[in-house]
């Protein structure tokens, strides 16, 4: 796990401190009623401002934040893990069988109706068929993603769905329709089985393009934790799936040798340094507030489990398609662990929802808001042909970005295989052979010695400041996942 920088100002060489988080941004613990076991599944904000909640136990409930008043909306839910508020009286709540429409009919500020929406998928009874979602397009249409059973439990004598045992096999499996799958349903109520290849896809959501991704978490076939693109019907590498995929031949998919499924599957957009940039990561929400949450609009943050850690996320195109760099955005620094679920409200705090739920954890809700100013932070990363470029927040001084001795970097993959994980693989240091400052100060292009697709290249930065001398970088680690060449 890193040691984040920003956890205590550091003095150094005259004036110059490091940024600390809590200088631009704080945290609060909200309270929650008592008796509640507040295990964060979902949150979302209301056209009137009130922040619906939904909790695994059951209890979907609304808190005012004006008032700091809850109220019990609905109860009787199966481990709801996500929520949509369609209106101040209607809630769209993603659970275990099912996608739910609860609305309140009477204005009574309770729910009366609960109507299914999508119930088209399988259930086995095991412990690890957890349902994510909802998320919704700009043309309407839905999407939840499924995770993969789990061979640390059995299963029910009675299924629901047609039961296939050649997607029993295997760590994590899919022995009933479309587990390990995203699903979307269109405005009229269609269900597409939409891509596949999913182990425990916690986090779905949008960004500001438009585009859809998914976190999914390390485990088997997958070495660490992954950020995917989605798009219709692709492959992302964990084969039980793939028993549910139409046209696929009647055999077991973990038959197939890994360098076929290797073929077969599309890559992460971000890979998650094991531990030290993810854990487990979880919900995707993007920064579309315009300024109102700090410099760093349009970027992706994610929720992580089992640290008490947001990260942030930078794309980057190349040749058409996504890769991108990941850092830290919010380490400790008052934090909690567990940080399941996220929104953004409408004056542009940031809202976090905990959970333990038998993982390492925490439970309860805080809020993170942003206080003004700018922090020297990385911005933007991309690709060249010969290295890097690593933009800033602000104007940075010319002797300690130009010097070499601040930038250290190494390279490494993680193997693509059936078992649990992956060790850093062939890791090797990089050489920096040159450092070129732009005229506005704000980019540095590193010069690397090689660039080889299919790496990590992790960079761990020193002594830069900002051009005023004041302030030394707040982030040290950054990481980017480098798929292809430009």
């Amino acid at each position: 796990m890193i040691k984040s920088r920003r956890t205590a100002k550091i003095k150094t060489r005259g004036l110059a401190t490091a940024d600390t988080i809590t200088d631009y941004y704080s945290v609060e613990t909200v309270p929650t009623p008592p008796g509640l076991v507040a295990e964060t599944g979902g949150l979302a904000f209301m056209p009137d401002g009130r922040l619906a909640v939904c909790f695994h136990r059951g209890e979907v409930m609304l808190y005012n934040p004006k008032t700091k008043q809850w109220k019990l909306f609905a109860e009787g839910l199966h481990d709801p893990l996500g929520v949509i508020a369609v209106s101040n009286t209607e809630l769209l709540i993603v659970h275990r069988p099912e996608l739910t429409r609860i609305k309140d009919t009477n204005n009574d500020g309770v729910a009366d109706v609960y109507e299914t929406v999508i119930d088209q998928f399988g259930m086995s009874g095991n412990y690890h068929e957890y349902a994510f979602g909802p998320v919704r397009d700009r043309q309407g249409n839905l999407y939840i993603s499924l995770n993969a059973a789990s061979n640390g439990a059995g299963i029910r004598d009675e299924v629901r769905g047609t039961y296939d045992p050649l997607g029993r096999p295997g760590r994590m499996y899919a022995c009933v329709p479309y587990r390990g799958w995203v699903l979307k349903q269109t405005p009229a109520g269609q269900v597409i089985p939409y891509a596949l290849g999913f182990r425990s896809p916690n986090g779905i959501g949008f960004d500001g393009a438009g585009r859809l991704f998914v976190t999914d978490n390390q485990g088997d076939w997958l070495g660490t934790s992954k950020l995917y693109h989605v798009e219709p019907g692709k492959f992302y590498g964990h084969p039980s799936s793939l028993v549910w995929k139409k046209d696929f031949p009647d055999i077991d998919p973990l038959t197939l040798p890994a360098q076929t499924l290797d073929s077969m599957r599309t890559k992460e957009v971000v890979a998650f340094p094991h531990q030290r940039m993810a854990h487990s990561p979880t919900q995707i929400v993007p920064d579309l507030t315009r300024g109102k949450f700090g410099p760093f609009g349009g970027q992706l943050f994610i929720g992580e489990m089992d640290f008490s850690r947001l990260l942030r996320v930078m794309f980057d195109t190349v040749g058409g398609q996504l890769q991108g760099a990941c850092i830290p955005f919010f380490d400790k620094a008052g934090l909690k662990i567990g940080n399941n679920r996220m929104a953004f409200a409408p004056d542009g705090s940031l809202w976090l929802g905990m959970t333990d739920h038998g993982w390492v954890g925490d439970r309860g809700l805080q809020v993170v808001r942003y206080k003004g100013g700018t922090p020297l932070d990385v911005t933007a990363m991309h690709l060249t042909a010969t290295g890097f470029d690593l933009t800033f927040t602000q104007p940075l001084d010319d002797a300690t970005a130009r010097s070499l001795t601040n930038y250290a970097c190494r390279r490494y993959y993680y193997k693509y295989h059936r078992e649990y994980g992956s060790p850093e693989t062939d890791k090797q240091p990089v050489a920096i052979t040159a450092a070129r400052l732009s005229p506005d100060r704000r980019t540095v292009s590193l010069t690397v010695d090689k660039l080889v697709p299919g790496y990590m290249y992790e960079f761990t930065l020193g002594d830069l400041r900002a051009g005023n001398g004041t302030k030394k970088v707040a982030n040290r680690l950054v990481c980017y996942t480098l798929n292809r060449l430009r």
